[in-house]
């Protein structure tokens, strides 16, 4: 299904963008409208690696003398960001750069949205694909997900018992990236290593403390915890540090520099990886003004400027990847700041 009805400004009835959601029409020469109201709705508002995200977002969409702004709900549920996108309909915003807690429960919103003139960008976590017309990935998601089965392997000697604390149970970003891992532990070299549980956080700090506290007083013989969640793995990293465990379990999973500094060079982690997340946000804040602007419309193999990162290419399916992430450890960790 393409949007709930109707057409959208500057789109025709006929379907064709990339993401499947209601179809725009493209000009390359098109210039960026100047005073476009563009909203980025976290998957929680206070979650500290998406307020970077944001914050580069809202910076790309001033360089561009538009208006930018964070809202969202204080919890990761399903169905939590619903009623704000309603009210950014409401609020006849340009575009609504979302990343979502749930692909399906926000869809029927996102594609009101859509059929309205109201352009939709997913990141870090996509929604339904017929339900917005751009998803801009932090990384290539095979990738994300096998280097962390492989971070995990080299920490723990390539055997033993491991878990996975992850995010929300219906996260997109989390579940793809955790498939991708359970795929990597079949090859014969991870044949020693078992993944015994995967555990939810919800993207919550003291419920992610609480679960990896869980998870190590119930299965003694863990020798490591994946989590690819920059909530989870602080929080693990802090329950860690202070416990009989450190030094003995590792951890490793997707982190900020700054979140995670104290946790390297106090012996708790080796290493982890994340991308540069205010980056993600800014490349986010270029799409969604390249598409509110008639620039593009989420084809394969449209091209856009992205400001500072330079010149994107949509891929299959209406997605634009960021780039590689980068591992962190105690020789590189003081080279970044965020």
């Amino acid at each position: 299904m393409a949007s709930c009805g109707g057409t959208t400004k500057g789109s025709e009835e006929a379907q064709g963008d990339g993401g499947g959601g209601t179809a725009r029409e493209a000009d390359p020469n098109a210039e960026i409208k100047e005073g476009l109201q563009i909203a980025f709705l976290p998957k929680e508002i206070d979650n500290p690696y998406e307020v970077l995200v944001d914050e580069g977002g809202i910076d790309a969409v001033e360089e561009l003398k538009g208006e930018g702004k964070e809202v969202g709900p204080s919890d990761a549920s399903a169905s939590s960001q619903v009623s704000y996108i309603n009210t950014l309909i409401q609020q006849r915003q340009d575009a609504i750069v979302i990343a979502a807690n749930d692909p399906n429960a926000v869809a029927p919103a996102l594609k009101d949205a859509m059929s309205k003139g109201i352009a939709v960008v997913t990141y870090d976590s996509d929604a339904a694909p017929d339900a917005r017309q751009i998803f801009v990935n932090q990384a290539d998601s095979e990738e994300i997900g096998r280097s962390q089965v492989k971070l995990m392997s080299d920490q723990i000697g390539g055997e033993g018992k491991i878990a996975i604390l992850s995010a929300t149970p219906n996260a997109t970003n989390q579940n793809t990236w955790i498939k991708f891992m359970k795929d990597e532990l079949t090859k014969p070299e991870y044949s020693k290593i078992e993944l015994v549980k995967i555990a939810y956080g919800d993207d919550d700090d003291q419920k992610s403390f609480q679960e990896a506290q869980g998870l190590l007083q119930s299965i003694p013989d863990l020798k490591g915890i994946i989590s690819p969640t920059t909530v989870g793995i602080s929080a693990a990293a802090r329950y860690i540090s202070s416990s009989p465990y450190k030094g003995k379990v590792k951890l490793t999973g997707l982190g900020t520099p700054n979140q995670m500094r104290q946790f390297v060079k106090d012996g708790t982690v080796t290493e982890f990886a994340l991308w540069n997340p205010i980056e993600l946000g800014y490349l986010a804040g270029y799409a969604a003004a390249s598409l509110a602007s008639g620039k593009i419309s989420g084809k394969e193999g449209e091209k856009f400027e992205a400001g500072k990162l330079g010149e994107y290419e949509i891929g299959k399916d209406g997605e634009i990847i960021l780039g590689p992430p980068t591992n962190f450890n105690a020789d590189n960790i003081d080279d970044f700041d965020f």
